[in-house]
């Protein structure tokens, strides 16, 4: 048998056992059998990893980003339409460690590493309603059995940027219904909330959180 091809049963994770028996006596459906199974295998390996590439690459994106910005900032800036996977979730108290705990009894591990974010609606943001959000999303990553999947559009957002304690949240918002209201942008939908560098911080003092509101009146690009 050539060698070539015994290097490449080993590369597929084959035991010596498994090796040995087809170099002794050649089996063309148990080969086939096991061309199909492996390859099926080798399918999801990638598609895992393509997964976990996007990942890194979101955090990389926003740590840079984190780099660049100031507190209360305000940007319009581009989104592409996303599939969100989301679950009701009060925010009765402001502790993330209790909002972690349910997202671990709610998704798998490689869904909420994607990324958690909360929403609450435009109006209840205007009124200062921030005891009673809407819920939690995540970008898909795969179809869950807990979590309602909605697709949000893609286009201009407001995003407003804020350093430090949750608490401060209101007066980022404030900022951004004045900003909107100067420059005469129609907000619609949603406030879509998320932690830029929650995965790699400790303290909420150094916590960046985005907010993002869709503009209902500025063409999209």
């Amino acid at each position: 048998m050539d060698f070539e091809f015994i290097l490449m049963l080993k590369e597929v994770n084959l035991s010596i056992e498994e090796i040995k028996a087809f170099v002794h006596g050649f089996d063309e459906e148990k080969f086939l059998e096991m061309a199909k199974a492996k390859q099926k295998e080798i399918g999801e390996k990638i598609e895992k990893l393509r997964r976990v590439k996007a990942v890194l690459s979101q955090k990389q994106e926003q740590l840079l980003l984190c780099q660049n910005i100031n507190d209360m900032d305000i940007r319009i800036e581009n989104f592409r339409k996303e599939e969100l996977l989301t679950v009701p979730y009060k925010f009765e108290n402001d502790d993330f460690m209790e909002v972690f705990r349910y997202v671990q009894d709610t998704w798998s591990p490689e869904q909420y590493r994607n990324g958690i974010g909360s929403y609450i609606s435009l109006e209840k943001a205007s009124e200062g309603q921030f005891e009673s959000y809407d819920g939690l999303y995540s970008p898909v990553l795969k179809r869950e059995k807990n979590g309602q999947v909605v697709k949000r559009p893609g286009g201009k957002y407001l995003c407003g940027y804020l350093k430090g304690p949750w608490s401060r949240l209101p007066v980022l918002y404030d900022k951004m219904f004045s900003y909107a209201r100067e420059h005469s942008l129609l907000l619609t939908g949603y406030a879509y909330e998320k932690g830029m560098n929650d995965f790699m911080i400790g303290s909420e003092e150094n916590y960046v959180t985005q907010i993002a509101i869709k503009i209902h009146n500025i063409p999209d690009s």
